[in-house]
């Protein structure tokens, strides 16, 4: 069941978040939603031991303006 959420938010922020909810096509109550239930996974979930490999790549792509949907955009056009 959905029920409503009212966030108060500085005004640069709403904007931003409604530009990546308008590039990624989510709704930005799908962005928030999204985040909670990573909050929540990142919460219960065991220590996973990182290996050095995978801890030398983490922020590669920092800066490179590339998000979810654009990758999801080359997985389509990959397999289809």
């Amino acid at each position: 069941m959905n029920t409503k959420l009212t966030l108060w938010l500085d005004e640069k922020l709403i904007a931003s978040a409604k530009r990546h909810s308008a590039a990624s096509g989510r709704s930005v109550s799908q962005l928030v939603a999204d985040f909670f239930s990573l909050l929540e996974a990142q919460s219960t979930s065991t220590n996973v031991e990182v290996t050095p490999r995978v801890h030398a790549l983490r922020g590669v792509l920092a800066g490179s303006g590339l998000d979810e949907g654009e990758y999801l955009r080359h997985l389509e056009d990959k397999h289809l």
